[in-house]
Formats: C-alpha cells, sequence, structure tokens
C-alpha cells in the first residue's frame, strides 16, 4: 500500500533542563524519559544529584497542577492515560538543606491509534457533477436537500445555494469586500459563517440567506473551518486543535488535539461531521483525516490525490482539495476543492 504523505512531523519536543542556579545540582533522571509517549504509558519520575546532596523531598506537578510529593528521593509514577494529547511538563521542586530548586522537562503525548490508511481503490466515484470554477470553497453542507457554499477572497466571498446536479447558484449573497469567508455550517436552521482573520463570523437565515447576526470569536484565533453536531458548533483555526462552541453563545466549552500515533496534525481546515466522527480537510494536502470527536485521534486518512486529475483543467497553486458535504438522504460524501470545476460523490467501499 502506498503511504500517504500526510503526516506532518511539527517540531517535537526536546527535555529541557532547569534547575535554577549555574551550578545545575539537579535534574530529573533521563535515562528512561522519551520525547514522546502515549496515554498507556506511564513516566517514572526520579531525580538525579552529582554532589549526591539529602534530599529531604520532592513536588512533581503538571501544566501548573500538582501530582504530588515524593519522600526524600523516592520513583513517583506519572501515569499519562488522563492527560490531553499534546505538549506537556513535568515540574519537579527539590527541597533540600532548607532550600528548594526547580528542575523541569518537556514531551510530548501522541494517540495510541495508527491510522488506517485509504488508497483510491477503497472508495467509489458515484457521481460527477459541474461546480463553479469561480468558486474559492471554504465551507460545504447539504440543508433540506439543497447544497449550501461558502466562497472565500476579499472581495469575491460569498454564500449561496446550489442545485448540486446541475451546479448552478441559485441565490447567493457577498461579504463586504473587508472580508475573506471561511467555514460554514447550519445548526436549528441558522447558517453560520467564518472568517478568516478578521475574527468575526455571522448568523442567516437558513431559508433566505438574509444576515440576522454576527459574533466575535472567543478567542484571538483565524477562522477557517466550521460544522457541528448535535451540542456543538465544531471549529477549526488552521492549526492542530479543535473547538466545540456553545451555538447560543459561540463561546469555547471544550477543545481537542489533533494527533496520529506519531506526531500533530497541523492546518486542519474544512470540517464536516459524519457518523460521529469529524472529517477534515489538510490544507495543501490530498488527504481527508478521520478524527475521534472526543480526543482527537485520527483513525483514518483517505488519499483523494486522483479527484484533482479529473477536473477539466489543470489547478493552479493553492487551488487544492477542501469542501467536505455529506448527505443524509443518500448516505454520501460530496467533494470539491478551491476553484475546482468538477465535485464528486463518493463512498467508502
Amino acid at each position: 500500500m502506498k503511504k500517504i504523505n500526510l503526516l506532518i512531523i511539527t517540531s517535537l519536543s526536546v527535555f529541557l533542563y532547569n534547575c535554577g542556579t549555574k551550578e545545575n545540582l539537579f535534574s530529573i533522571a533521563s535515562k528512561d524519559l522519551k520525547l514522546i509517549y502515549k496515554p498507556s504509558e506511564s513516566v517514572n519520575l526520579r531525580i538525579e544529584n552529582t554532589e549526591n546532596i539529602a534530599i529531604d523531598s520532592v513536588v512533581y506537578s503538571s501544566n501548573d497542577e500538582k501530582l504530588g510529593t515524593a519522600v526524600a528521593n523516592k520513583t513517583f509514577v506519572y501515569k499519562l492515560d488522563k492527560l490531553p494529547f499534546g505538549n506537556h511538563n513535568i515540574k519537579a521542586i527539590v527541597h533540600f538543606e532548607g532550600k528548594e530548586m526547580a528542575c523541569e522537562v518537556f514531551f510530548d503525548l501522541v494517540s495510541n491509534i495508527t491510522p488506517k490508511l485509504y488508497e483510491t481503490k477503497d472508495y467509489t466515484i458515484l457521481n460527477t457533477y459541474s461546480h463553479d470554477v469561480n468558486a474559492y470553497t471554504q465551507g460545504l453542507e447539504f440543508y433540506n436537500g439543497i447544497l449550501l457554499e461558502g466562497t472565500g477572497q476579499n472581495g469575491e466571498s460569498t454564500l449561496r445555494k446550489t442545485d448540486y446536479k446541475s451546479g448552478k447558484v441559485s441565490k447567493s449573497v457577498s461579504l463586504s469586500p473587508d472580508y475573506f469567508g471561511e467555514g460554514i455550517t447550519v445548526y436549528n436552521n441558522k447558517i453560520y459563517q467564518l472568517t478568516w482573520q478578521n475574527k468575526v463570523g455571522f448568523i442567516y437565515n437558513a431559508e433566505t440567506l438574509a444576515q440576522e447576526k454576527t459574533f466575535n470569536y472567543f478567542a484571538e484565533i483565524e477562522g477557517w473551518g466550521l460544522t457541528h453536531n448535535d451540542k456543538h458548533l465544531i471549529m477549526s483555526d488552521g492549526t492542530s486543535k479543535i473547538y466545540f462552541l456553545n451555538p447560543n453563545t459561540q463561546k469555547m466549552e471544550r477543545s481537542i488535539n489533533v494527533f496520529t500515533d506519531t506526531n500533530a496534525i497541523p492546518e486542519l481546515n474544512e470540517l464536516e461531521w459524519i457518523d460521529g466522527k469529524i472529517w477534515a480537510n489538510v490544507y495543501l494536502k490530498d488527504v481527508i483525516v478521520i478524527i475521534n470527536p472526543e480526543n482527537g485521534a485520527v483513525e483514518a486518512a483517505i488519499d483523494f490525490s486522483a479527484l484533482k486529475t479529473k477536473n477539466a483543467r489543470t489547478l493552479l497553486d493553492g487551488e487544492v482539495l477542501n469542501g467536505i458535504a455529506y448527505n443524509p438522504v443518500s448516505k454520501t460524501v460530496f467533494l470539491t476543492g478551491k476553484n475546482w470545476d468538477k465535485m464528486f460523490e463518493i463512498k467508502l467501499k
């Protein structure tokens, strides 16, 4: 099987030792420490003591939460099964001779799961439809049998209704030239649309496309992809993080970090909720990853590079795979890309 080139290794942590003085009398023992751990593992913590100074106790903490205290220099076992994926620290405060000294190390926690890899032979193209070549697709979603599409680029961003079989746009509203449109989703008959760097989103009437409200982002982040489940709006910001928002307040209630068993997956873009999982485009990659929404583990990756060649023209740089819509009637997935002239209805075998 051809290996899908999706796993972009981000800069992994290196262990840092900082004991607060020039002497560096103490450090967290490095013999059994690793750069990368999985949730099923534990870390055995102990202090290395170059001068054999008597240690009264060691207080361990991680991510500003106290783990516990080791009397003298007994080994302290830190179980990792409750941690989210991502970068973490372990800090030790060494108490000795009426003084104290701090030491710290860092590591990355990754998924236990090796993603299943799907190739071209593992999915079927059921239908090919026309797609507006001028649509810089940022969001795609079905609503009552109509395909909704959000497009980007300053001065060109729109929200539109499309007859997916013909590719004809039946209704379209334009965003102000100041806004670069991003992901869209429908929740309780309202369309939510993100913008890229304006840190503001829009809420529309799903029937008329009349804009009803605006909302500010909950943090200093960019807007990329948007989908929803029964309880949350689900948002990406171009990093490896996905946010779950309260639909009424648009405030974050929780987040996940998206990881394989080796590294984070950055630049998550357009999102779609399908059968209890999050499907996500990876920006500038010809793959879609399938993500566990509870912990961020990448469970599968699908190679859709063959779809690019089925466009009638050669695609330019940046005209990448982007746009995922699940049709609950046919139980099939619709895929397109930025300025693609085709849209594809597919089903995994």
